[in-house]
């Protein structure tokens, strides 16, 4: 069997909220986890690799969530890093890229690997990094 090397990797839920989020998580976790990766929980969906917020994932952070609805790392859909909302002159919104922002604070993070947990529109923007 092929060795795993150790890693940390990022964990996130974009888009709306919908059944089975916390099922996803509670696997991605367990399976990462049981490999020898660090986990880190990134709230908020892509919001919170802009404004890094974080938390550490474990197997305990992940037991007895099944029953739970919704998302315990939060979401949002309105954060597409390539179209971000950003208040600009006269404090009007206008929309921004900020996706260096986004890969700079993955990289600040120091993950190697983000496993994005959604629906098409979520992963619309994933497959653009």
């Amino acid at each position: 069997m092929t060795q795993i090397r150790p890693m940390r990797v990022g964990i996130l839920t974009g888009g709306g909220d919908c059944p089975a989020l916390n099922a996803v998580i509670r696997a991605a976790v367990k399976t990462s986890v049981g490999f020898g990766w660090e986990v880190l929980g990134i709230e908020e969906g892509f919001n919170g690799l802009v404004q890094r917020k974080t938390r550490p994932m474990s197997a305990a952070n992940v037991s007895g969530i099944l029953h739970l609805g919704g998302t315990i790392l939060g979401t949002t859909n309105s954060a597409n890093p390539f179209c971000y909302p950003t208040l600009g002159e006269g404090g009007c919104i206008v929309e921004c890229d900020i996706s260096g922002t986004v890969v700079e604070n993955f990289r600040r993070l120091g993950l190697e690997a983000l496993i994005v947990i959604g629906g098409d529109g979520t992963l619309n923007i994933a497959e653009k990094f």
